[in-house]
């Protein structure tokens, strides 16, 4: 493909809650085996874009070592390959990325050393699948400036102020009006954060930015030049969901009980790819019963467990219950425990006859620190 891969992969959002405490958005667990990143490098992969760089800021442990493989995504060749982005310290700059296009312009040396014509820029905070080569043909053969991969939303199941807001475009789908974020929407038709730009037209822009001590891409560069250049929309019609606050979190991993979805991202072509954890698999001790979930690797099972999704190494004690809920990486539920709604956090030990109840329109995030071994 005559295109570099940019997943910008650093940022933070508060309505996370205690979900981010610990890691970066683009790092959260996904439908038991995944992270959300997950599905922005198998879209590079599998559009054969062969030059991808990660850039990591907020709490990126985790993400780095989901990362320390390219393999996983056949990144791992001689031409090309997976390259992750920390903000470093140099002579001219001691900051930490201040914005999406500052962290752009910060790793400008990554954009001056490849060849390749074309950049795709997307967020690793979201669900879906796209090939990319498909909207860069859009783009080329639209002469777009920047092409903006949208989508139109249901706003009884997301708030479209969450994104940036298509207000008007034209017949050939040349973006007139644009708003990041907007206290009202004007419409349901909102940016997933994939774009297509040239190469040397997006170093012009972020030398500009600088200059101007501008950070934002979508602000200071979308918004700002929309009457400027032709910034043309690509509509997208597949599965899409962002994952930065708690409720669309836990939307994403429910819709991956409807078999039509899950069918969608795991038995029709192409694939999506994660790092593989050498785990056993699940156990189901005599007496459990599971109804509509999906059961991780690693994990064992004593209890009934309906319409939920449970992660990798979760041990499910006797007689518990757990509903409508997401238990994360490594929690060991005692005997005797009832959930319901709820998001428990990794690597959590639940004593026995515990109870946590959330409610449907208020996910409940639960965060215990009790020791799990004692001596």
């Amino acid at each position: 493909m005559r295109a570099i891969g940019i997943i910008l992969a650093g940022g933070n959002s508060t309505k996370m809650r205690e979900l981010s405490a610990k890691r970066a958005i683009a790092a959260m667990p996904v439908v038991g085996s995944y992270r959300s990143i997950d599905f922005a490098l198998s879209n590079m992969s599998n559009s054969k874009i062969q030059n991808v760089a990660v850039f990591t800021q907020y709490n990126s442990r985790s993400l780095n070592e989901h990362l320390s493989s390219s393999k996983w995504w056949d990144f791992g060749r001689k031409q090309g390959g997976l390259y992750v982005f920390n903000p470093t310290i140099t002579p001219k700059n001691s900051y930490w990325y201040t914005g999406t296009a500052d962290a752009l312009y910060q790793n400008m040396g990554f954009l001056r050393d490849s060849h390749e014509p074309y950049v795709v820029i997307a967020s690793g905070d979201g669900i879906y699948k796209l090939d990319y080569n498909k909207v860069l043909e859009e783009h080329i053969k639209s002469n777009a400036d920047i092409t903006v991969v949208v989508k139109e939303i249901n706003p009884e199941e997301d708030d479209p102020t969450r994104y940036g807001v298509v207000v008007n475009m034209d017949e050939q789908n040349r973006i007139i009006d644009f708003e990041e974020k907007p206290l009202v929407a004007a419409t349901n038709l909102v940016s997933i954060g994939v774009y297509v730009i040239r190469r040397r037209q997006l170093m012009e822009l972020l030398e500009t930015c600088a200059a101007e001590e501008r950070n934002d891409f979508v602000k200071d560069i979308i918004v700002r030049y929309k009457s400027i250049k032709n910034v043309h929309a690509y509509k997208m019609d597949s599965y899409w969901r962002n994952i930065s606050t708690v409720e669309s979190y836990y939307r994403a991993n429910m819709d991956f009980l409807n078999p039509d979805i899950r069918d969608y991202f795991f038995k029709q072509h192409p694939d999506v790819y994660s790092k593989v954890d050498d785990l056993p698999p699940a156990k189901y001790n005599y007496g459990c019963e599971v109804k509509n979930s999906l059961i991780s690797s690693g994990c064992i099972i004593n209890g009934r467990v309906e319409n939920s999704v449970i992660f990798k190494k979760v041990v499910v004690g006797n007689n518990c219950v757990i509903k409508n809920s997401i238990i994360l990486n490594d929690v060991h539920i005692g005997d005797n425990c009832y959930i319901e709604n709820c998001i428990i956090e990794s690597r959590d030990t639940l004593r026995p006859n515990t109870t946590h109840i959330g409610e449907e329109d208020n996910i409940k995030v639960v965060v215990e620190k009790n020791f799990r071994y004692t001596v």
